[in-house]
């Protein structure tokens, strides 16, 4: 099991490895073995959302901006390379990457505990339903309280991320957002746009699971150990929710970033809270491809993620 980007769990579909291999005939090759200790659970998933969060950066940062509602003239890009391309040569070669400290030091946290908490409550519940074997329900059920866990440790990082990455962003570095978030708009801040992140997280992995064994079915139907088609059907699973969802996660940005010319144009006095406020915000403003903004880039990001964990 794997989590991607956005925090969902992903299947890691192997056929059994025959024991004189050295593994376990009774198990699945990618399974770690059941005496592996929670600590080893949250090291893994800390180290692996980490890298997760870190190696597509950049077109994250390039997503963010695309999303604006109403961006800059200065900041209205054609593409995800036409972006990077403007971003390091006006604003410097760091830019695409600011926000990316505090990415690290939420990823890592809410990853361990998404993983911890993961195999902890599939154990438990397993027990309980099918005598401590592999059980569907189980796995569900232990997937959605992860991802409750671990949204609500990385809403916050988001939150800051987000607005560091915005164009022409007020704040100078980590802890100066962080206070001024909190002066101006209390510690609510930090969780307006955790409904919605869940939410989207659902669609997100119902639409990912079904294309990733669409995929499988055509690439790899007698399911054997075959890296190529994993990797073929992880970046199309991801890239088709990744699209999908896109809605969700403009109206996320719209949250977390409290974009103040948007707001302004619509009269909105203080702060925009609730997705039902968001959707209808995005309407107004951009129409049903006021929805599907910065789609390029958040396809980009998803698929190497989602390819790598499955």
């Amino acid at each position: 099991m794997e989590v991607t980007a956005e925090g969902v769990a992903v299947p890691l579909e192997m056929s059994p490895v025959p024991e004189e291999d050295g593994l376990n005939s009774d198990g699945d090759y990618e399974s770690l073995p059941a005496h592996v200790s929670v600590v080893n659970h949250m090291t893994a998933g800390a180290v692996a959302g980490i890298l997760e969060h870190t190696v597509m950066y950049p077109v994250d940062s390039v997503k963010t901006r695309m999303q604006s509602l109403q961006p800059d003239p200065n900041a209205q890009y054609r593409g995800v390379y036409q972006a990077l391309k403007k971003m390091v040569q006006t604003e410097g070669v760091f830019r695409p990457l600011r926000g990316l400290n505090i990415t690290m030091i939420g990823a890592g946290p809410a990853h361990a505990l998404y993983f911890a908490c993961y195999e902890r409550v599939k154990r438990s519940l397993s027990d309980v339903i099918q005598s401590g074997g592999n059980s569907h329900l189980a796995n569900g059920v232990a997937g959605s309280v992860a991802t409750v866990l671990h949204d609500a440790v990385m809403n916050p990082a988001e939150v800051i991320k987000q607005r560091m990455q915005m164009y022409n962003s007020p704040y100078r570095g980590l802890w100066d957002c962080v206070q001024t978030i909190t002066r101006a708009e209390g510690v609510g801040a930090f969780y307006r746009s955790y409904s919605t992140q869940l939410t989207m997280n659902i669609p997100f992995q119902a639409v990912h699971f079904i294309t990733y064994e669409l995929m499988q079915e055509q690439l790899n139907p007698h399911r054997h150990y075959h890296p190529g088609s994993h990797i073929v059907s992880g970046a199309a699973a991801g890239a088709v929710s990744a699209a999908i969802t896109t809605p969700l996660d403009v109206c996320k940005t719209l949250l977390n970033t409290q974009e103040n010319v948007a707001l302004s144009s619509m009269n909105i006095s203080g702060h925009l809270t609730g997705m039902a406020n968001a959707f209808r915000t995005v309407y107004r403003l951009g129409g049903l491809a006021g929805f599907f903004k910065g789609i390029q880039a958040r396809v980009i990001y998803q698929m190497p993620s989602t390819a790598i964990a499955c």
